[in-house]
């Protein structure tokens, strides 16, 4: 682990590295100044992330603003995309269309203010798809080029101690950032679950007479079955009792008697040669040998009982052997097809007065080693332990049931957070916003869009998803949700090279 961070330590620091020599490499070629006074702003919708940084406003001279585009579905950059700047004041409109951007996501654009006062810069985003609009509000132009400067050097915000993360970074990487938000988040049960086929999912077939098993064809474990399909023979050949064939042969040319005599006697009526009383006495006859006959023949044949799956399943046991010996009521194997699956937990005698305010779960799938609430899986509680059985290891089950479930696992056993209902709302981050350092906790806050802020905070019960916070950041705080170990290592290689990063 150590050789891990060191190595990751290293990467960060020639990453940034080479961020500067680009940055470098930017601004001699594209004369951007970073000594001059910049005005920085940021703004949010549903799909983008804006963050920009401008020449102050003055009427007759252009500004360059340096806009950078974050689509907030993967916070990766936008990199086809045609994007107009509009600065507006009144009915005066100043505008500039750029179809691409310089590199992914960023877009220099040049406007020259025409008229000076209280104005707004409208960005409008035109994709393959759909157009978006980006308004920042609040935007002064200045009559004069040194009061616009001198005010924007007064509204400079000096970040003490911040981690310098560029949009360039975070875009390299599994990167988020969002706001906390309040839930209901009341007492948390974690315990060990097992999942099981539903009771009505699962089927065992079993032999419906003595005999001698015969496979068809391999019969494994795992292996899919189609209903109806013939998986067994049991053969009674031999067998001096109880001998399938021989009863499914005597049950036939019973059948055919019966059938011909009646045929016969139907005919006969026709010319009033039998009575009505032999009629009735060859129907009944006739009637009889079919019902036994119709009832072997849908299990069995001239080689004895031909064993079906009832419906289409995956063979979870295969119970007998080929050749095996088994007699009727022997159970040959179970088919299951997992339409539901249950989920088995176990709890502690302590946790009782919780159950009955049980809310919802969190799973965590071994397949994908990803957590599920019970609303993704479609899932809900069943029941939960009345009673405390010996056999249970005097622990009480929680049974829940759940319809999406191709990631998981018959069998197997997961990891489950069980939610109870709460009377207060809670401040909630993600799980993966947490960074843990000797048993404290701690987030990356947004300062702007490239400065993060290290703050320690306390933290309460968690799901498995989400932690609830007690003190250290407010719902207005947004933090980083992924990535944030890479900030961590960002923020160390800040202190050994503290021009570091691309700054602006």
């Amino acid at each position: 682990m150590k050789h891990f961070i060191l190595y990751a330590l290293v990467l960060i620091i020639s990453v940034s590295a080479c961020n500067k020599k680009e940055v470098d490499t930017h601004d001699e070629h594209e004369g951007h100044d970073h000594g001059v006074v910049k005005l920085f702003f940021t703004e949010y919708t549903n799909e983008f992330e804006l963050f920009a940084e401008a020449d102050p406003f003055v009427k007759g001279n252009p500004s360059e603003i340096l806009a950078h585009f974050t689509k907030l579905e993967d916070f990766k950059p936008l990199s086809k995309a045609s994007i107009t700047v509009s600065l507006v004041n009144g009915s005066n409109i100043v505008k500039q269309t750029l179809e691409k951007p310089i590199k992914p996501g960023i877009y220099k654009f040049s406007i020259t203010p025409k008229v000076n006062g209280s104005s707004k810069l409208i960005f409008e985003i035109e994709s393959e798809k759909n157009t978006h609009k980006i308004i920042v509000k609040n935007i002064s132009v200045y009559g004069d080029e040194h009061t616009a400067i001198h005010i924007a050097d007064k509204k400079q915000v000096t970040y003490i101690n911040a981690i310098n993360f560029s949009k360039e970074q975070s875009w390299k990487i599994d990167f988020a950032t969002v706001y906390p938000h309040k839930e209901q988040i009341g007492k948390v049960i974690k315990s060990t679950a097992q999942i099981l086929p539903g009771q009505t999912d699962e089927t065992i077939i079993t032999a419906k007479t003595n005999g001698t098993v015969k496979f068809n064809k391999h019969l494994l474990e795992g292996q899919f079955v189609e209903a109806g399909k013939a998986l067994i023979s049991i053969s009674g050949k031999g067998l001096a009792n109880d001998n399938a064939e021989v009863r499914y042969t005597e049950a036939k040319n019973n059948f055919e008697l019966a059938k011909a005599n009646y045929d016969r006697k139907v005919a006969l009526l026709q010319k009033q040669i039998v009575s009505e009383k032999e009629m009735e006495s060859a129907k009944a006859e006739y009637e009889n040998a079919k019902a036994v006959y119709q009832n072997l023949k849908s299990n069995f044949n001239e080689n004895g009982q031909m064993v079906i799956s009832p419906n289409d399943g995956i063979i979870k046991h295969v119970l007998v052997d080929n050749g095996e010996y088994v007699e009727a009521g022997t159970p040959l194997f179970s088919v299951v097809n997992n339409r539901n699956l249950i989920i088995k937990a176990e709890v502690q005698q302590k946790q009782f007065p919780y159950l009955k305010n049980i809310s919802t779960a969190n799973i965590k799938s071994t397949t994908d080693n990803k957590l599920y609430t019970l609303k993704e899986l479609k899932g809900e509680l069943i029941s939960y332990g009345k009673t405390i059985d010996e056999d249970e290891g005097y622990l009480i089950p929680v049974n829940f049931i759940i319809k999406e479930n191709s990631a998981f696992l018959p069998g197997s056993f997961v990891d489950i957070y069980i939610k109870t209902k709460a009377n207060k709302e809670s401040l909630i981050v993600p799980n993966t916003s947490l960074i843990e350092e000797q048993g404290n906790y701690f987030v990356f806050v947004q300062l702007t869009p490239e400065r993060f802020e290290k703050r320690e905070v306390k933290i309460g019960v968690t799901d498995g998803i989400n932690t609830e916070i007690l003190t250290g950041i407010s719902q207005e705080d947004r933090v980083v949700s992924k990535g944030a170990i890479i900030v961590k290592l960002a923020a160390v290689s800040n202190s050994l090279d503290p021009h570091a990063g691309h700054v602006h």
